[in-house]
């Protein structure tokens, strides 16, 4: 458990902004919890999808449920060549937020909201986003930096591997894949 620091006073402390089951902040101190659980603890025991699926269904996936999980998001981490092209033409020194930014609202006209606004479609929105801002910001990364269209279909297990293996363009150490896992 973290050690808990005094917060400072500041104009808005104790104003509520809104209600959410998703987090609580504040409450014993400089604490952090999403659906009731710890942000450290989440972070030293849980991979990013874990956590991504918390977030998202509500409670941490069984083993099945990651297994079944990381399988959806390898399968939407492909970009159509429209947002490829659309990332070709940002410029070297645009900045990596802006990259994503541009790329999700590239993802938007080619993958519109369904007129249902019902929580499958918000979810698969959801999952598109986490699993494919990666190979948006590293296609854009290899193409700009060095002119290389890659290849953005990896089979790595997780997130963090994909991305890893994408930004090195080779498979990477077993001991970083595990260092990422718990970012």
């Amino acid at each position: 458990m973290s050690e808990v620091r005094v917060k400072k006073s500041v104009a808005l402390s104790g104003v509520v902004a809104g209600d959410t089951a998703l987090s609580t902040v504040g409450h014993t101190g400089n604490d952090l919890h999403y659906r009731g659980y710890e942000i450290n603890d989440l972070a030293q025991n849980c991979e990013f999808e874990e956590v991504a699926y918390l977030i998202l269904y509500g409670s941490l996936p069984t083993k099945n449920q990651l297994t079944e999980y990381k399988k959806e998001l390898a399968s939407l981490r492909d970009l159509p060549a429209q947002v490829k092209t659309i990332l070709e033409n940002l410029p070297k020194t645009a900045h990596p937020m802006d990259v994503v930014r541009t790329a999700t609202s590239a993802l938007a006209s080619f993958y519109p909201e369904d007129e249902k606004h019902d929580r499958q479609s918000a979810l698969l929105a959801a999952n598109r986003l986490i699993a494919s801002s990666p190979s948006a910001l590293l296609y854009w990364y290899h193409f700009s930096h060095f002119g290389k269209k890659i290849t953005l279909s990896t089979g790595a297990d997780g997130v963090a591997e994909h991305f890893l293996q994408l930004f090195l363009q080779e498979k990477p150490k077993q001991s970083w894949i595990k260092q990422c896992k718990h970012l």
